[in-house]
């Protein structure tokens, strides 16, 4: 067999001990571990615990020495627990009636025992480029699925005129076709991702796979098996092989959102993997190559968190080669007339409605109106005007669920620390839409799971 190919396990099911320990001592170099057994009766237990880049299976045991259908019957059984399995059965009472039988029953390959050496390597060779093919196959499928939710996610080009806006576009530019790693650092709603995929659509590898993870929303335990893939039985619900983000993206660009919320023991994973340049997915040992190029997101104070050592500074170092901040909308509102435009266009054609306009005094009501929840609330409140409005010109009054603070309510927030300011905000949108995490969660800006780990955190 070529060295180039190592399998990860090999499992060998006969009833015969010489025969098993023979084979062992062959292939053991081919692989990182051999898995011998005599019982066929323990194959389900197997496949349950783990998972097999070959399976070579006996045709005849104890209780059936010479047909074949106790080989067959056990074939049947691992086929239909993965489809994909590769499986090569051995048996000393050969015959081409039999082999067809078996190649029918999804055996990959058939050899005689006494086997010859050669031919016993060669065929684990084959097999070994059949199982790469099927891991292939699955890693573009999953791509496609992925593909398919991310062309399906809202996405258009940067709009403003501001000096600010022009100077990260001016940014994006500049770095783009570049291979460096960039940090977006802005409020929610300022549009982060946005920045992302004008990054991924202007670089070289605009052609291969833009992969976003939203990092708030990944629990610490799915955390490997979501970035770094699994093994079918690498823990209780893996009943399939699953491929990670960083293998989908491979060759193209990964966008790690929210990456401040990461704790700090992932935080170590990460970067491990980002200075190796490889992943080791769950219940695996064979190392997978990764070339990616990373964007990272957050609207937390990576700075203070250091500071605070909530964040590595280490992993900050690899991830923030170039900073792009993004301003509020409150400091842009030039732009708001544009984007307000292409919001109503927008809505207009989604629902079917006859194209709405501003009046100079609701334009300006936008204009004076601080946006805490950036141009994400901006765009809610131009859908929501354009359902509800009466006419073809929205006036002031439409928008009278924009409420300024009064000065008295900014001065009593500049005397809040930021804990207290952030708990009073989400008391206030729990309290405005009845509970509702769903509702609060979009108000703020924020993921369901992000929410859920303020609530957590400040003991609602």
């Amino acid at each position: 067999m070529s060295t180039d190919i190592k399998l990860n396990k090999i499992l060998i099911v006969d009833d015969d001990e010489d025969i098993l320990l023979a084979a062992k001592m062959l292939l053991k170099k081919y692989a990182n571990a051999i898995i011998i057994e005599q019982n066929p009766k323990k194959i389900p237990f197997l496949l349950n615990q783990d998972s097999y880049d070959v399976i070579l299976l006996d045709m005849n045991f104890v209780e059936d020495t010479t047909t074949g259908r106790e080989g067959i019957y056990w074939l049947k059984e691992i086929i239909q627990h993965d489809p994909n399995a590769v499986v090569i059965m051995i048996t000393a009472y050969g015959g081409v009636d039999l082999a067809v039988e078996a190649l029918k029953a999804g055996a990959t390959d058939f050899v005689l025992k006494p086997w010859q050496n050669e031919k016993l390597i060669a065929t684990i060779h084959a097999a070994a480029k059949l199982k790469n093919s099927y891991n292939e196959v699955n890693t573009l499928k999953q791509s496609k699925k992925q593909l398919v939710e991310e062309v399906n996610l809202p996405f258009g080009e940067m709009l403003g005129k501001s000096p600010a806006m022009r100077n990260v576009i001016a940014m994006i530019d500049k770095v783009a076709r570049t291979d460096a790693n960039v940090l977006i650092l802005g409020e929610n709603g300022t549009g982060k991702e946005l920045v992302a995929r004008a990054l991924h659509k202007k670089s070289l590898r605009k052609d291969k796979d833009f992969v976003g993870v939203d990092m708030g929303a990944i629990s610490s335990t799915l955390f490997e098996s979501e970035l770094f893939g699994h093994k079918k039985g690498a823990y209780t619900d893996a009943k399939d092989d699953r491929v990670g983000r960083f293998e989908i993206a491979n060759g193209g660009t990964l966008f790690l959102d929210e990456i401040g919320n990461l704790d700090l023991n992932l935080q170590a994973k990460l970067l491990a993997v980002l200075q190796n340049r490889e992943i080791v997915p769950l219940g695996s040992n064979k190392r997978i190559a990764i070339d990616i190029r990373l964007i990272s997101a957050t609207n937390m104070p990576l700075y203070e968190m250091i500071e605070e050592q909530k964040f590595r500074q280490d992993l900050l170092y690899r991830i923030n080669t170039v900073e792009i901040h993004l301003p509020p909308l409150r400091d842009r509102n030039e732009d708001i007339p544009l984007l307000a435009e292409h919001f109503l266009r927008q809505y207009a054609q989604k629902y079917k409605q006859p194209a709405k306009k501003l009046s100079a005094a609701a334009m300006q009501k936008l204009q004076n109106y601080h946006f805490p929840g950036n141009v994400r609330e901006l765009q809610h409140a131009l859908e929501r005007v354009l359902i509800l409005s009466e006419g073809d010109l929205i006036q002031p009054d439409d928008f009278f669920f924009l409420t300024p603070k009064t000065a008295k309510e900014a001065q009593v927030v500049n005397h809040f620390k930021l804990d207290d300011v952030e708990k009073s905000v989400i008391e206030k949108a729990l309290q405005k839409y009845g509970g509702n995490i769903s509702k609060a969660a979009k108000e703020l800006g924020l993921t369901r799971a992000s929410l859920y780990r303020r609530l957590e955190k400040y003991g609602f």
